[in-house]
């Protein structure tokens, strides 16, 4: 498995995860949640989220099966929600919407899910599954997961130190790249299901 190893597939899954999970612009929502006083476990909120991603990078693709979908489908519709994110993180809008939390402790709902393994971060994983090694795609998962621990349990500190006018210019940046990923998820899965067909 390592033999399929590719610096460039890692580098392209990881930034793609990174910018779809945006952990980054999730800041201002985790500080948020524990000013109302909710508490957040970032080692539990890391192990929940890299759970629900493994589980669906192994058994995603038998659940499609079973539903009798496949994956260049899949990747299409997955392209178009990754574009509806793009555009809220551009325009500054609300599309998605997740109900309010009732229980204190917001590590699994909303934080694990759906605020990082959401179902973007999903479609996501299955769209990039489609185009890239698996190897390179669970590393990518595994930094992201790192990457996920360490902002929950430096959320304070991360916010102090870049500031919010360069969070949100993250946004915008990570934004503009999810939509150029979208497109083309779209056009190479699109050309699939034309030649098959």
């Amino acid at each position: 498995m390592l033999a399929k190893f590719n610096l460039q597939e890692f580098i392209s899954s990881f930034v793609v995860l990174f910018a779809i999970i945006d952990v980054l612009g999730s800041i201002p929502i985790f500080i948020r949640l524990r000013s109302c006083g909710k508490s957040i476990h970032p080692e539990k909120g890391a192990l929940v989220s890299l759970f629900i991603f493994l589980s669906f990078l192994y058994l995603g693709e038998a659940l499609l099966d079973l539903f009798g979908i496949d994956i260049s489908s899949f990747a299409i519709a997955g392209s178009l929600i990754i574009f509806v994110m793009a555009a809220e993180m551009i325009l500054d809008i609300e599309i998605f919407k997740t109900a309010p939390n009732t229980p204190n402790d917001a590590t699994i709902v909303p934080v694990a899910f759906p605020l990082i393994a959401g179902a973007g971060a999903l479609t996501t994983l299955l769209s990039i599954r489609s185009q890239y090694a698996f190897i390179n795609v669970l590393l990518a998962i595994l930094c992201n997961t790192i990457i996920v621990y360490f902002v929950l349990k430096l959320t304070e500190r991360i916010s102090k130190f870049l500031g919010a006018s360069t969070i949100y210019v993250l946004q915008k940046i990570f934004g503009i790249i999810l939509l150029a990923i979208s497109v083309k998820l779209f056009v190479t899965n699109l050309a699939i299901l034309i030649e098959r067909n």
